[in-house]
């Protein structure tokens, strides 16, 4: 049996574009992208703390050091420029593999800089 848990989490990054005319997903800057182990094209759970949208996307790199986070496509109707989120990935652990199992959480700066390593 699987259990589902918390695998990675970037706290209360700042959308920093949303373009609709793409086909979808979100870009992350591939820095921060690398610190939690999220990878190109996995899917995502992002929360905005602004309006208390929820929603599931894939991810695709942004440039390294940009600080980068762009709604894509349909999920640019989510947020806005400005935007709170909190970006979440998802693993299935084994029994075996729960004790002591920790996630990797991030949290950012208004810069989308890593506050904590």
């Amino acid at each position: 049996m699987f259990r589902r848990f918390l695998k990675a989490k970037l706290h209360r990054a700042t959308v920093t574009e949303a373009h609709l005319e793409y086909e979808g997903s979100i870009t992350i800057d591939e820095d921060l992208m690398d610190l939690v182990d999220i990878k190109t094209h996995e899917f995502l759970l992002v929360s905005n703390l602004n309006n208390g949208e929820r929603f599931e996307t894939y991810v695709i790199p942004g440039p390294r050091g940009s600080g980068v986070f762009c709604l894509n496509g349909s999920t640019a109707r989510k947020g806005l420029a400005g935007d709170k989120i909190i970006v979440f990935s998802i693993a299935f652990l084994k029994e075996d593999e729960i004790e002591g199992y920790e996630p990797k959480i991030i949290v950012l700066d208004e810069h989308n800089k890593p506050k904590n390593k």
